[in-house]
């Protein structure tokens, strides 16, 4: 356990996330954790604005397990969406669908918004973070060797920062890396610091 948060050695750390990447970012906040997850439906109502899906989507996995946590237990719940043009792009479904989506964020600034929900059997907070990305003009050979070798279909906007697309695609970011990867590590290590 990270000595500077010895406020949790008598608590346990559950993840609601399958994701591969925000499981090894918690792992390197040297914090002990079991994964267990919950089906829920991510349906989005339409009258929710593009800024607030990312905090609704976590929310909605967090009260999923209200019945199911102990004394003990903390729970942290995540989602991430990619905003382009006032418009949330979510996971794609097709090859062609991640081409579209990947075709039009290239050569222009898009919002990436992460939100984290922690919660124990008496209160609950969900944290969010934005960062802006923006990507060079990716050729249309770049982004389907991309979605062919990568297969990004289980990630918001149809890619992964961390990968081949985000080494020769981004040329800046504003904001937190780690947001986009879909983990802003700064606010959950701050809000598990001062749990109690």
């Amino acid at each position: 356990m990270d000595p500077f948060l010895s406020n949790l050695s008598t608590r346990k750390i559950i993840l609601a996330s399958n994701s591969p990447r925000r499981q090894e970012l918690l792992k390197g906040l040297e914090v002990e954790f079991d994964v267990r997850t919950n089906e829920v439906d991510e349906t989005v109502p339409k009258d929710i604005q593009a800024d607030y899906v990312a905090a609704y989507l976590s929310k909605l996995k967090s009260d999923s397990f209200t019945a199911q946590l102990t004394e003990n237990e903390i729970l942290i719940t995540s989602d991430t969406v990619v905003i382009a043009s006032g418009h949330v792009l979510g996971k794609p479904t097709t090859e062609e669908e991640a081409f579209d989506m990947l075709k039009s964020l290239s050569g222009s600034t898009h919002k990436v918004m992460t939100a984290v929900t922690i919660r124990d059997s008496a209160r609950q907070i969900t944290l969010e973070d934005e960062t802006m990305v923006t990507f060079r003009f990716l050729e249309e050979e770049e982004i389907w060797h991309y979605i062919r070798k990568y297969l990004p279909m289980d990630k918001a906007g149809a890619y992964g920062i961390q990968e081949w697309i985000g080494f020769i695609g981004v040329e800046r970011i504003e904001g937190s890396y780690y947001t986009v990867m879909g983990f802003p590590l700064h606010l959950v290590y701050a809000q598990l610091k001062k749990w109690v």
